[in-house]
């Protein structure tokens, strides 16, 4: 029953979202390159994924996002985070509803064939030159989320090109499906939330939507540019390495006392404060059983300690006969 409320409530979403773009695109007003970071943070909302951002993200614009691919649900989960337009592989914009919503958000589609790459690449760039940041995916398919696949050098070729005069900053990002419903998602469940392989869209889509609250882990690693490598195969190792680093912490659970940004700030800090609440509050028990355990004083103990006189013997502790 929660899939389908879900699913509804998202098909909802998107009639609310979907024609005012349309409108908006062509006209190419500023609100056209904000609704879509809406539309994905109401995906997320609506879909029961709690993003949480670690780590800076970089300021400056264009920025090359590079980050590994698990699902469908990476395009809802970074575009909430993260400004920018995706890349895409030509055949989605041939996918019913998906095709139509990438369109939609700007999304850059290429061809994988070698006598297109020039063509995309300098679309890319032009969008680069226009101060829009990039979104992309250098495995150039999904993953099951447990590994990060080998990035591709040809992927980074506009990084060895100037905007602007200035070398393109680059920034690898890991994101993680780590946790579900608050326990650790582990390689059981984590197939619900990754989508690869020959998988069935719509079907692990309702499956999907049926589940409880999960836990996705976007990581921001520093920020490099093309002239801190010999060239770009270089540089791909290198984004390989630190967004496999990322996925490796998230998924064990070692990404605890770093800093942390984002909407999961304001949840792991109520986390926090509810714990500290507890800490506290056993504390208190504790040492309101250790008093309980000492005996009362007596009357003659209050009086030895003030310095007073004994009553007569035969008074009575009240001094009354």
């Amino acid at each position: 029953m929660i899939a389908v409320l879900r699913l509804i409530r998202l098909f909802g979403w998107i009639l609310a979202c979907a024609p005012l773009q349309s409108v908006i695109l062509p006209l190419k007003l500023p609100l056209s390159k904000r609704l879509p970071h809406i539309f994905h943070r109401g995906c997320c909302r609506i879909l029961g994924l709690d993003v949480e951002l670690w780590g800076e993200r970089s300021r400056a614009r264009p920025t090359l996002f590079v980050c590994n691919h698990t699902s469908y649900l990476d395009i809802v989960a970074l575009g909430g985070v993260l400004p920018g337009s995706f890349v895409a592989k030509r055949e989605v914009r041939g996918w019913p509803l998906f095709g139509w919503l990438s369109t939609l958000q700007r999304t850059v589609f290429v061809d994988r064939r070698r006598d297109a790459t020039a063509k995309h690449r300098d679309e890319m760039v032009e969008r680069l030159e226009a101060g829009d940041s990039i979104i992309l995916f250098p495995e150039g398919t999904s993953s099951d989320g447990n590994r990060v696949l080998p990035f591709k050098s040809a992927f980074f070729s506009i990084a060895e090109r100037p905007v602007k005069g200035q070398p393109l900053i680059v920034q690898p990002i890991s994101i993680s499906y780590t946790r579900l419903n608050g326990i650790p998602m582990g390689r059981r469940f984590r197939p619900y939330y990754a989508w690869y392989g020959d998988m069935d869209l719509a079907g692990h889509l309702y499956e999907m939507a049926g589940l409880g609250r999960a836990t996705v882990v976007v990581e921001c690693h520093p920020p490099v540019t093309i002239e801190q490598f010999k060239n770009r195969k270089e540089m791909a190792a290198h984004c390989e390495r630190a967004v496999a680093d990322g996925v490796s912490r998230a998924i064990s659970g070692r990404l605890e006392g770093r800093v942390i940004r984002g909407r999961g700030m304001r949840r792991m800090a109520a986390l926090a404060r509810a714990r500290a609440r507890a800490s506290a509050g056993g504390l208190l028990d504790r040492m309101g059983s250790a008093v309980g355990k000492v005996p009362p004083r007596r009357p003659q103990d209050e009086r030895r300690a003030a310095g007073a006189p004994e009553p007569p013997p035969g008074t009575g502790e009240s001094g009354r006969g």
